[in-house]
């Protein structure tokens, strides 16, 4: 019993921490596109879509495997300062390298040519973002403090969007206040571990941040090629689109499959940790046949309501955005069940390599999808939300069949003690 209660409280203090980001956003969005339009808005779409990669760069799949390392050795102090070392080493080896690619695009690009400082605005937030260490909170199980210092910056700096912004022309305000919170939420966490925990930096060798490295690189390598499919629909449209219309309607709908996804990932990133030790199948379970019926619920009302419902969020000029996010619907309904079954069930039966092999399913199903748009002349928004579903429900379809495949395994430790 205290085990499952201390998984429910790092569950809802990841919820928010997590959920917060997206969550602060999507309540300035409906102002933002009102005062910026479809147009300048696309602009902003386009960059957050492009940081997406930059992002999952920077991460290098860190957060899965350093959580995971931690979680392993939580008792063991020494090794968890030398993985939250080694890990900042990277990241910031990473950033630059980052930087330097973001500079070439800036300088050769047209498409960012136009607008420098905002990509490099959106950059540096992004950059100052990736050092927040989570994955040790995750790890240890410990996220109170770190969810509330963070979710108090990050709800400053979203009401200073509404005190700031008020033309199109003071669009650079937005990734500027973005930067301001990030680095005060790092700044903070960082305080928080060594002040609280007691945890400090340690000296660690090359071959230690090199193992690290090499380690995190297939859970990069699966969670970069799910960006095929989420951000590179809206960085495509970025390049095909001439009035930047569409674009503005794509990334606000998108935003609302963003916001779910951000709702049900920290379900699952708190399992994680969770079943790696205790392997408590019968809770995902338990799990899924509680939240479908309430997710296929707001999934229905959604799709049935999304015209009404963009141009309340985000004005009448955004009505166009209605059929794109009813394409997205299904996408939702696949998220939570694709989540829960990837990682903390497949990993803990001992499976991660098809948690990420399904991934690099739904990746190929999706630029194939692409590839047969562009070849018809339809690479269109609506098109290009549809295919997102296909690809979300084939990673879901993967993982079914791969549970079931090794069915075996879902046994919990005392299970197996007792045969």
């Amino acid at each position: 019993m205290k085990r499952t209660g201390n998984l429910i409280k790092n569950t809802v203090m990841l919820y928010i921490l997590q959920f917060s980001s997206y969550f602060f956003s999507f309540i300035t969005v409906p102002y933002q596109t009102r005062v910026l339009g479809p147009e300048v808005y696309g602009v902003v779409g386009f960059a957050t879509a492009v940081m997406v990669y930059f992002q999952l760069f920077l991460d290098f799949g860190f957060m899965l495997s350093a959580t995971e390392d931690i979680s392993k050795h939580r008792e063991d102090k020494a090794y968890i300062e030398k993985k939250l070392t080694s890990i900042t080493v990277l990241k910031g080896f990473l950033t630059v390298i980052s930087a330097f690619v973001m500079a070439a695009l800036c300088l050769f690009v047209p498409k960012f040519r136009a607008d420098p400082t905002l990509y490099l605005l959106y950059f540096a937030a992004y950059a100052a973002n990736a050092f927040l260490p989570d994955f040790l909170y995750r790890g240890i199980e410990k996220m109170t403090a770190i969810t509330v210092r963070t979710v108090a910056i990050r709800a400053f700096f979203a009401v200073m969007i509404f005190v700031f912004l008020r033309t199109k022309e003071q669009v650079l305000m937005i990734p500027l206040l973005l930067l301001i919170g990030n680095i005060g939420a790092v700044a903070g966490a960082f305080l928080h571990i060594r002040r609280a925990l007691g945890y400090r930096f340690r000296r660690v060798c090359r071959a230690e941040v090199l193992a690290d490295l090499r380690r995190s690189l297939f859970f990069f390598v699966s969670r970069i090629a799910t960006t095929v499919y989420s951000a590179a629909n809206t960085v495509i449209l970025g390049f095909v689109d001439t009035t930047g219309t569409a674009t503005g309607c794509y990334a606000s709908a998108d935003k609302v499959l963003t916001t779910a996804k951000s709702g049900m990932s920290p379900i699952a990133d708190s399992l994680y940790p969770y079943m790696v030790k205790h392997r408590d199948f019968k809770l995902v379970k338990k799990l899924l046949l509680f939240a479908m019926p309430v997710i296929a619920t707001g999934c229905a009302v959604v799709f049935i309501f999304a015209k009404p419902l963009c141009v309340l969020a985000f004005g009448e000029e955004f009505a166009g955005a209605a059929p794109i996010l009813r394409a997205f619907v299904p996408a939702v309904a696949a998220i939570l069940p694709s989540y829960v079954l990837g990682f903390p069930t497949l990993g803990a039966m001992g499976r991660s390599a098809d948690a990420n092999r399904s991934v690099l399913v739904g990746t190929v199903v999706h630029i194939v999808g692409l590839g047969i748009l562009f070849a018809v002349g339809k690479p269109e928004a609506v098109y290009f939300a549809a295919m997102t579903s296909v690809s979300e429900w084939a990673i879901l379809i993967c993982r079914i069949v791969m549970v079931a495949k090794h069915k075996g395994l879902l046994k919990s430790p005392e299970e197996e003690e007792s045969e």
